[in-house]
């Protein structure tokens, strides 16, 4: 009964959370958006979350490449790794796993923050100063997320690409122009844009659970932080589930890229 009840709480929160993004698309116009607090949530969003994005980023791309070079080394395919790296961190590893750090670090300070003051009353208080919370709080850390999430996108991907040279040319001594000229041959311009339409889409869903999340707290400090683990647990489901869909609608088809091998 307890499950039952709980996965109840659980499925009206997530058609809440799909509510709040309905509103966010009318909400989304010029004259409705906080300037200061758009400023200061990308400040959160972006340049706070730097390091620990480029930290996820070089050793998941150093642990790729020792996977991924010592099979090719073997098969005779070494010309073809760094080019491998390239589309495994473009396509899927760069945009995926920065959304998973950010939905870890601030998908859940949304959900805490918001829901201590929707606990607290705040909320209401906004009401009452005539202030529409999702103008004052939601639209900004959403705006952050979508805009900073392909920055950082980006620079994971740049980083683990290091990471991954760096690993390729001192411990299995491949040439370091051989490794780079493989990944210009791999990658194209689509990749790019895929992992930027992921990100766009990733950092809506961030924003949109956790303040979601947090708009529905109830039963004071324990609700807050059943809130920020449960908006935790929701947006890593979101982020993969949807990351299907999109890879499938994106990369239909045969690919070519080994075809480049030469």
């Amino acid at each position: 009964m307890a499950a039952a009840a709980g996965f109840g709480r659980w499925a009206e929160r997530a058609l809440a959370a799909l509510f709040l993004g309905g509103q966010l698309l009318f909400h989304l116009r010029p004259g409705n958006i906080h300037r200061r607090n758009t400023l200061e949530q990308m400040a959160v969003v972006g340049p706070d979350s730097i390091g620990i994005t480029m930290l996820t980023a070089a050793f998941v791309g150093m642990v790729f490449t020792i996977q991924v070079a010592r099979e090719f080394i073997n098969f005779g395919a070494s010309s073809a790794v760094g080019g491998v790296l390239a589309i495994a961190i473009a396509r899927e590893l760069s945009p995926v796993l920065t959304a998973v750090v950010l939905a870890g670090r601030v998908g859940s300070a949304f959900a805490a923050e918001i829901g201590t003051m929707q606990v607290t009353e705040q909320i209401d208080a906004l009401y009452i100063l005539r202030t529409d919370p999702i103008d004052f709080l939601v639209l900004p850390r959403l705006i952050a997320c979508c805009l900073m999430l392909p920055l950082l996108t980006i620079l994971a991907l740049l980083t683990g690409m290091a990471g991954g040279l760096l690993i390729a040319t001192t411990v299995y001594d491949l040439p370091q122009q051989v490794f780079l000229n493989s990944a210009r041959e791999f990658l194209d311009s689509w990749d790019l844009a895929s992992a930027a339409i992921k990100s766009v889409v990733f950092g809506a869903l961030i924003a949109t659970i956790g303040c979601s999340w947090g708009l529905t707290t109830t039963g004071g400090a324990k609700g807050v932080g059943q809130s920020t683990t449960t908006a935790v647990v929701t947006s890593l489901l979101a982020i993969f589930v949807t990351n299907f869909f999109l890879s499938w609608l994106l990369f239909q088809g045969a690919g070519n890229a080994f075809g480049n091998i030469g």
